[in-house]
């Protein structure tokens, strides 16, 4: 079977895709950001994966069509719309299930291939994706998404893995059945052998990542994650601090795999500081799920900044867009730092600075311009090595590296020692919580 690599939709400017981009707005429906602002966002995900859009349409419904999802008299005016335009793809910004695949493209016809926002984020972590670790997390994601749509739907991604499938729905040009077996079936069969080897690579992966952390906390070198949603300057403020030259780019994910940087506060204190993947609303539950390894470094790392784009209209829900995510990644009780990043493109008559004020106690700094930057160094060093928490513990001796951790960063005010443990009274720094959140004395009875 053939490695899904992405499609790579830029090849010349003379071959990109025609895309006609579909909004719906639901009744009711919550999401961070409104139907127009998502379908903005659409078209700047569309121009990333390479895509040239031609038209974009939106319709209000109170519930989806269980066939179609929108209603059948907007397929057709789409249908009429993308023939006489000349489109190639129709992308809608919801996840379709399968039977929504089946459906509008039975009712657009065998020349218009249908997609969904899920499809094109794929389709742009592939093309970004640069390191093995990376293409890993990609793939497992491309698979467990394709796996209950292989219909006529498969053929689009595989379009975009290189070619991997044809219009029969065979991948990679798979060949023998067993009896009885359809082809369905035998592709069916292949994609999930793959699913679980792809698994077992990145729990490899994980583990390797994980024998990393343990050093690194052993080095006691705290480690900060630049958190945000994508495109709000994260690799241009990790360039700015350490002097970098990651690579930065004006587009939703630029940046996919992690990047890792020494940086020395004032006063002599030495961290790592992470740039990682960028957030967005929407983000397909397969890439959660599959980019667990990566995302590790963000729960496990003892502060995150939290980038915002000042600049941007719909700063505010970028924001909770984020905060949302962290909480599903098990993230949301790490200390945070808030910056308002790209304070240069932000004026006094813009409108901006009611969104300003919405952010008590942020940081506004410009990444680009180096601006409050000397500030937010401070911060950092202040609630790395300054912020200390009260905290009475019950450590078992096995525990040793906690109690010499204890010793070492934290300031003992009481020690009790028992059979099989010890009773710690005191300090430590905020970043150290959640190592001993567990053995908090109150909670043993």
């Amino acid at each position: 079977m053939k490695k899904m690599k992405s499609r790579k939709l830029i090849e010349t400017a003379a071959i990109r895709e025609k895309a006609l981009l579909v909004g719906i707005e639901i009744k009711g429906h919550h999401q961070f950001l409104s139907a127009d602002n998502s379908l903005a966002e659409l078209n700047l995900l569309a121009n990333t994966a390479g895509l040239q859009v031609i038209a974009i349409e939106k319709q209000k419904l109170e519930t989806p069509n269980p066939s179609t999802f929108i209603g059948k008299g907007k397929v057709e005016e789409i249908k009429v719309l993308s023939e006489s335009m000349k489109a190639d793809i129709v992308v809608f910004d919801e996840e379709l299930s399968p039977r929504h695949f089946k459906e509008l493209e039975k009712n657009l016809g065998e020349n218009i291939h249908v997609i969904d926002r899920t499809t094109l984020i794929l389709d742009i972590f592939a093309q970004h994706a640069q390191t093995h670790e990376g293409q890993l997390q990609v793939e497992l994601a491309q698979y467990e998404y394709l796996l209950p749509r292989l219909t006529r739907a498969w053929t689009h991604l595989a379009r975009q893995a290189g070619g991997g499938a044809g219009r029969s729905g065979n991948v990679g040009g798979v060949g023998l059945r067993g009896p009885g077996e359809t082809q369905l079936e035998v592709d069916r069969r292949i994609i999930r052998d793959k699913i679980s080897s792809l698994k077992k690579d990145i729990e490899k992966v994980r583990e390797h990542r994980n024998r990393y952390r343990q050093n690194r906390k052993r080095s006691q070198i705290p480690v900060v994650a630049l958190v945000g949603y994508t495109n709000t300057g994260k690799s241009t403020l990790l360039n700015s601090l350490t002097n970098s030259d990651v690579y930065v780019a004006n587009k939703l994910f630029a940046t996919l795999d992690p990047t890792t940087r020494r940086l020395e506060l004032p006063g002599g204190h030495a961290i790592l500081i992470s740039d990682t993947v960028g957030f967005i609303q929407k983000l397909p539950t397969n890439l959660i799920a599959a980019f667990r390894a990566t995302l590790e470094e963000i729960s496990e790392a003892d502060l995150l900044i939290h980038v915002v784009d000042i600049s941007h209209m719909d700063a505010i829900s970028q924001w909770r867009s984020v905060i949302s995510t962290l909480k599903e990644i098990g993230a949301a009780d790490i200390p945070m730092v808030t910056v308002l990043n790209k304070a240069d493109l932000v004026t006094n008559d813009d409108g901006h600075h009611y969104k300003i004020t919405e952010f008590q106690g942020a940081l506004l700094i410009s990444a680009k311009t180096g601006d409050n930057l000397t500030n937010l160094l401070n911060q950092i060093k202040e609630e790395l090595f300054e912020t200390f928490l009260p905290i009475e513990v019950l450590l078992p001796y096995k525990y040793g590296n906690l109690i010499s951790m204890f010793h070492q960063l934290g300031r003992v005010d009481k020690i009790e020692h028992g059979v099989g443990e010890v009773k710690i009274s005191g300090s430590i720094p905020g970043r150290l919580l959640a190592d001993f959140e567990r053995f908090k004395s109150q909670r043993k009875k």
